[in-house]
């Protein structure tokens, strides 16, 4: 699929706001006064400036508040509605500790679980898809799981919670990517059923369906180089994980750290690339692109 830069930048810095708040919300010792509004001001920065970018994917993003009405039928809804929900709860929690100095353990918890379930709900918007089958499958939110707590343990200073955190995420990404690259032929989608022409045996594309672009074609059907592929998986673990590991086991620098954080959000930013851009949609079939 074409992989949009604003959906890019949307599931990236989103997940690790949200990841951020996540874990101020369950410090048992959460930081209070100036300490508290710097970690709390970059965890909403990036969470509220990463679904605000969703919105300019839109074709008419000033209807965007109607996505809160279809909740009973659309993750896209829910996301909105657990978003909302994370980030006031979180926002009165991070009140009390930055004007009061008053932790409410209860509250940071339940907004700590809110923004873990706004980012299972942006997990389920592409899971859902049985359209893309790379996508339809359990461990699409556990990898946009990890990738949150692991980049907001980072952004929190918890050095070794987040190395064992995206190192795990670095795993199931590989597994990811060599168990997807075999779900479009496993789910048994071909151009004979996509055209609905298997009746009478194999069936070849002729001739495109459109001789110009269309919507489906931008936006559906993205084709990306195997070797090229490949090697931007390798940049992606490397930057996301193996560099992040190497600078924070050397002796602790709040440049090295600096350095580390600004890596793993390159690498993540590469893994989303691919994410969208290697997502075979079925309809690739119809117009023989697959």
């Amino acid at each position: 699929m074409h992989p949009a830069p604003s959906i890019i930048a949307f599931t990236t810095f989103s997940g690790l706001g949200l990841g951020l708040l996540f874990w101020l919300g369950v410090d048992p010792e959460a930081p209070t006064g100036w300490i508290a509004f710097a970690f709390f001001l970059i965890g909403y920065l990036l969470a509220g400036g990463g679904l605000m970018a969703s919105t300019l994917h839109l074709g008419r993003p000033e209807r965007a508040l109607k996505a809160f009405t279809q909740w009973r039928s659309s993750w896209l809804s829910r996301e909105a509605w657990t978003a909302c929900a994370a980030l006031i709860v979180m926002g009165l929690y991070a009140a009390l500790l930055v004007f009061f100095g008053v932790q409410v353990h209860v509250l940071g918890w339940l907004g700590a679980l809110l923004c873990l379930a706004t980012v299972f709900t942006t997990s389920m918007i592409y899971t859902q898809l049985k359209t893309v089958p790379r996508w339809h499958h359990w461990s699409t939110p556990v990898l946009f799981q990890l990738y949150a707590l692991g980049g907001g343990a980072l952004l929190s200073g918890r050095v070794i919670t987040g190395l064992v955190l995206i190192g795990l995420a670095a795993l199931a990404q590989a597994g990811w990517w060599l168990a997807g690259d075999q779900r479009l032929a496993a789910s048994g989608t071909t151009i004979e059923s996509a055209t609905g022409l298997g009746h009478i045996g194999r069936v070849r594309a002729f001739e495109p369906p459109h001789t110009g672009s269309n919507y489906l074609l931008r936006e559906m059907v993205f084709v990306v180089g195997r070797k090229h592929a490949q090697k931007l998986r390798l940049i992606a673990l490397g930057l996301m994980a193996f560099l992040p590991a190497l600078l924070l086991l050397l002796p602790f620098g709040h440049w090295l750290a600096a350095v580390a954080v600004l890596a793993h959000v390159a690498g993540v930013l590469v893994s989303r690339w691919l994410f969208f851009a290697e997502a075979e949609h079925v309809v690739g079939l119809y117009y023989g692109k697959r």
